[in-house]
């Protein structure tokens, strides 16, 4: 997985990032003058994702473990089976649960990899405080068109746009806005079961889950994994128009999480397992178990989309 780090052009992507995408402030804002003495602010600097990712005996390990599980998902038969309009809503309407999720574990690292509170004091190595906070960016207030947006709230208009049914997500939203659990929300918001198995798996997951176990999720289960399976998912056919938004999520996501957010991700998760085997070994367990629960969503939807 670490060999397979992805590298894509952006010439035919809608909406490549820019340097002023990514910092609105002007040029003199962004890079202050390096007078002598001062340290010059480097690519490197700005993108720590042109870093590489450290070769490490425990990245190794824990492909290993997690290959069997990973192709398994990657091979799902769900993929194919996007042949209509109607099957693309309904794979819309299991999958934004994982989109909510996955932005809630990824608050959850950033809490605990840097400081969220009041008073502010500093927290959390300075390399994974960096990425994480790379990475929230983009997730959370990402350049789109003419403005900014999260890619939770970009998924739920190309729903829209698609004709699949948000009132479930939106219920959930809107119940969890009102102070209600997880749980409860995922009970009374009319999910579909498959989404609200997995969901309530990640949760688990976020609510006990050690920092690595779930720096391990984010990386292997949920960040490298998506670039492969929304290539996948890019190959639907039919209703362009209607489609086009949901498509320039995908081709977002398999740019940013490609090119970016994996070989952060893994930085991260080297420096927060370090050579400690036992946290390699736990958090190979925690991703096999997020691969297995993915598995079970597919399959919750190729059920769901049998004879639509």
């Amino acid at each position: 997985m670490t060999g397979t780090t992805h590298h894509r052009g952006t010439a035919d992507l809608p909406h490549p990032t820019t340097a002023d995408d990514a910092h609105p402030a002007t040029t003199e804002d962004v890079h202050p003058a390096t007078a002598e003495g001062s340290h010059p602010v480097t690519a490197e600097d700005v993108h720590p994702a042109t870093a590489a990712v450290p070769a490490h005996p425990g990245l190794r390990a824990l492909e290993r473990r997690i290959g069997p599980a990973r192709e398994h998902v990657l091979s799902h038969r769900v993929y194919g089976e996007l042949t209509s309009l109607r099957r693309v809503a309904v794979f819309q309407e299991h999958h934004v649960f994982a989109v909510w999720d996955f932005m809630s574990l990824l608050k959850s690292l950033q809490r605990d990899l840097t400081c969220t509170d009041l008073p502010w004091v500093p927290q959390g190595p300075s390399v994974s405080r960096r990425l994480i906070n790379e990475i929230t960016l983009a997730e959370e207030s990402d350049a789109f068109g003419d403005g900014y947006t999260s890619h939770f709230e970009l998924y739920v208009d190309a729903m829209r746009r698609t004709g699949a049914d948000t009132g479930p997500i939106e219920s959930f939203v809107a119940l969890l806005r009102d102070g209600n659990s997880v749980t409860k929300a995922l009970k009374y918001a009319d999910v579909p079961p498959g989404a609200a198995e997995f969901t309530a798996a990640t949760w688990d997951v976020i609510a006990h889950a050690p920092l690595h176990c779930r720096a391990a999720a984010f990386a292997f289960g949920r960040e490298d994994l998506i670039p492969d399976m929304f290539q996948r998912v890019t190959g639907i056919a039919g209703a362009q128009e209607r489609l086009a938004t949901f498509k320039d999520y995908l081709v977002r996501h398999i740019e940013l999480d490609g090119d970016a957010h994996t070989p952060m991700a893994l930085r991260m998760l080297v420096e927060i397992c370090g050579d400690d085997r036992e946290k390699w070994a736990q958090g190979a367990e925690t991703v096999v178990e997020a691969l297995r629960a993915r598995q079970a969503l597919w399959d919750a939807v190729s059920a769901s989309s049998a004879g639509r």
